[in-house]
């Protein structure tokens, strides 16, 4: 019974390998053989460059849907992860990842004699696959994180890209030469921000949506507001609001500073007591034994 039933959980975990192997070399086929049109960013559905979208009855045979609110949130972290194509991908990668992870920690608990004679470990391959399934169900943390992680280095360069407009102010350069000389103050957006004046003669308005969409994060949809306003009106009092941007930047950037120093202040105080720990056990917890066995000796 045990022998037909790993005969048949095999055969299910081989299936689901060839057929994904299947799915990833026509993938590949693909993306190299067909030909990108050279505008795609300008004739993509959302504006954002991410291309077509994934079927719907893809979703449906995955179990999802993207008016659920769980697609909604997932399809809002990538946003902000910088993840610019459909989100459903993500979300089908995300199941099938989750389904052969299972499949095969699964597969390996009920294999252990097998894995055992092939010198492989069983109860480890099974921890490793099942807590790979589990990182992959429960990815909400960590894309949050990332978000966390990558917004606040947006909002280094946002802010560093506002300092020099307002140091232009008075200039008579237009706003795309003040935006061209702030690109070398970037990393993390510096191929947006340079996508954005490439498409900037194009359709300037739509290039600013394009590359609001593209950062994804509140303070960048703030910067190219306030981006479009000074294209439509170069007017002193939205250099006034861009100071007050400024100023809310370093705000932010202080109190996450302080937040990161006081997370490194507890991870200090969690390793210093491990020491402390094992001294105890090295060099005090002998005399306290001692005493126990002193103290019972006595009442004895």
């Amino acid at each position: 019974m045990n022998e037909a039933l790993f005969r048949l959980v095999m055969g299910g975990v081989l299936t689901a390998q060839f057929g994904f192997g299947f799915i990833a070399v026509t993938a590949l086929l693909k993306a190299v053989l067909e030909r990108r049109p050279r505008w795609a960013h300008l004739t993509s559905e959302d504006g954002s460059g991410s291309g077509r979208l994934i079927p719907d009855r893809w979703l449906r045979i995955g179990g999802l849907s993207r008016n659920s609110p769980s697609f909604r949130e997932r399809e809002s972290l990538l946003a902000g992860c910088g993840f610019t194509a459909d989100a459903a991908i993500y979300a089908l990668a995300r199941r099938a990842a989750v389904l052969v992870l299972g499949s095969a920690g699964t597969s390996a608990a009920l294999s252990t004699g097998f894995l055992s004679a092939l010198g492989l470990p069983p109860m480890a391959l099974t921890a490793v696959f099942l807590l790979a399934a589990t990182v992959c169900w429960r990815d909400k943390p960590l894309l949050e994180a990332f978000r966390q992680y990558r917004g606040q280095r947006i909002m280094r360069e946002l802010n560093a890209v506002s300092s020099q407009l307002l140091y232009f102010a008075g200039t008579s350069m237009n706003l795309h030469v003040k935006l061209m000389r702030s690109v070398p103050y970037t990393t993390v957006i510096r191929s947006d921000l340079q996508r954005l004046l490439g498409e900037w003669y194009h359709d300037a308005g739509d290039a600013i949506r394009r590359f609001k969409l593209r950062i994804g994060t509140p303070e960048g949809a703030g910067f190219a507001e306030t981006i479009e306003a000074l294209r439509l009106h170069e007017d002193e009092a939205y250099y006034d609001l861009l100071k007050e941007r400024v100023a809310d930047y370093k705000i932010k950037l202080e109190l996450a500073r302080e937040s990161r120093k006081e997370s490194a202040s507890y991870a200090l105080f969690v390793f210093a007591g491990a020491p402390i720990l094992y001294t105890f056990q090295i060099f005090i917890y002998p005399w306290v034994q001692e005493g126990q066995k002193l103290f019972q000796s006595l009442n004895s």
